[in-house]
């Protein structure tokens, strides 16, 4: 088979489990398959690089300095630990350490500046992916693979929406199979950066935290591979967060819209937008542990086999504010909700809940803790004429809040499933906020105090997935 497996950064987190990685790696090609690798950073690597990049903006010199050395010691420690080749390991610190100086000089650039740019911070961000896939490649090589490093600024071609690019699927796919295809016929596995991609014009960009599932799809789609395994640390998708729930079981096999509705929902076991690229072309996705790799995982595909549960998972988001806007003057007046998210949207804040009584007296959404204040002062200044006329009463928030997210396919249709969630949860003394629920039927959604979160879960859990 031709396989994408992208490696997360738990998985190539220090040497030994680099050395891991390219032995996994190399036996899975030893079986016969063409594969692709896409790896994220070494753990905790890109939340260092981006805290530097922000120390720098506040010209807080120790700070990113402090940085710049802890993570030249995490690299050289693991290129020690992962390469034996004395050659190839001089070569490769000599790398870091260029790399890193690199960094600093920019860091320094922006401390005289006092200003972090969006295309500035996709640079720094980056160089985490950067800076491990030289280290992996060579490894493979030493465990008796050809493998080839790559970044990916030579194969994703975005749009220059820095810090969040969306990829141009078409030149992405003309690019990666010009590179990788000659690479995978001559037996060489491509090691390719995770996260990062290129304008038209060759500026590099980012998909986004976590974006490097993201990579491993795009790729999957772009060379037509018959499928794409994610290496992460979980034994695949759960039905719930196993740190509250326990009993929670990894599930076999989920349909595509399920899996975005949780990868969305909050679930950290895939990006976002993950799904998109191999939806359109029907290429499975495989959810497998690193650490684990016996386990079969979680199977991503458009059909499932039938499964007689009606809720495939729950899943969360918490730091969470409910917005609500009301007055009696609302009802019946047209285009009050338009101005209500067009005032949001230019704040650059994002939605990610809905909910409208249908008296049209009051519209409630949900945001992130931290655009509260944003949100609220953009919404009076939106609707300053309408307070003074008495046609809005009020504008505020309910903050603490947190989503909970009940997804599956088999809701669709089937009577008694809110009734059933709703008796969980009053069973055990718990408050609903808010509710919605998509024309889909694929996910059912909550607003709770998110001190009743953990306890909302398990008690839906129990009702529906507990076996």
């Amino acid at each position: 088979m031709r396989l994408v497996m992208k490696f997360g950064g738990t998985s190539v987190g220090d040497g030994k489990r680099i050395k891991n990685v390219a032995n996994l790696v190399r036996g899975y090609a030893m079986q016969g398959h063409a594969i692709v690798v896409a790896t994220s950073a070494m753990s905790k690597v890109t939340d260092m690089l981006i805290g530097a990049a922000r120390r720098a903006a506040e010209s807080d010199a120790p700070a990113y300095i402090a940085a710049t050395r802890t993570l030249l010691d995490q690299h050289l420690v693991a290129i020690d630990d992962a390469i034996q080749d004395s050659v190839a390991r001089v070569a490769l610190r000599d790398q870091v350490e260029h790399k890193l100086n690199g960094l600093l000089e920019l860091c320094n650039s922006i401390a005289v500046l006092g200003e972090l740019t969006p295309r500035a911070l996709d640079t720094i961000a980056s160089l985490g992916e950067r800076l491990i896939v030289p280290i992996l490649a060579q490894a493979l090589r030493e465990a008796g693979a050809r493998a080839e490093s790559i970044e990916a600024t030579e194969l994703i071609v975005t749009d220059d929406n820095f810090t969040s690019a969306e990829p141009i699927l078409d030149a992405t796919r003309d690019k990666a199979r010009a590179r990788l295809i000659p690479l995978i016929d001559a037996d060489v596995i491509p090691v390719v950066t995770g996260f990062i991609g290129a304008t038209r014009n060759g500026i590099l960009t980012t998909l986004g935290r976590g974006g490097s599932d993201f990579t491993g799809t795009i790729l999957g789609a772009a060379i037509d591979a018959d499928e794409v395994w994610i290496w992460t640390d979980v034994n695949g998708v759960m039905t719930c967060d196993p740190r509250v729930v326990p009993d929670a079981q990894t599930i076999d096999e989920i349909a595509y819209a399920e899996a975005a509705e949780l990868s969305y929902f909050g679930a950290k076991v895939i990006h976002p937008k993950t799904i998109v690229p191999v939806a359109e072309r029907d290429i499975p996705v495989l959810i497998l542990n690193t650490f684990n790799p016996t386990h079969p995982g979680t199977r991503i595909v458009r059909a499932p086999r039938s499964d007689a549960r009606k809720v495939k998972a729950i899943t969360t988001i918490r730091k969470l504010s409910l917005i609500t806007v009301e007055g009696r003057g609302m009802q019946g007046v047209p285009g009050v909700a338009a101005k209500v998210f067009s005032a949001v949207a230019r704040e650059g804040i994002s939605v990610l809940m809905i909910s409208q009584s249908s008296s049209e007296q009051n519209i409630c959404f949900v945001i992130e803790a931290d655009a509260t204040q944003r949100a609220i002062v953009a919404l009076e200044k939106e609707f300053e004429l309408e307070r003074l006329r008495h046609n809005i009463d009020r504008i505020w928030a309910q903050e603490k809040i947190a989503i909970l997210a009940v997804v599956g396919a088999g809701m669709k249709n089937t009577p008694g499933i809110a009734a059933k969630v709703f008796g969980a949860l009053g069973d055990n003394n718990l408050n609903i906020i808010s509710i919605a629920q998509g024309s889909s039927e694929y996910n059912l959604s909550l607003v709770v105090d998110e001190r009743d979160a953990d306890n909302a879960m398990r008690a839906i859990h129990t009702s529906f997935l507990v076996q």
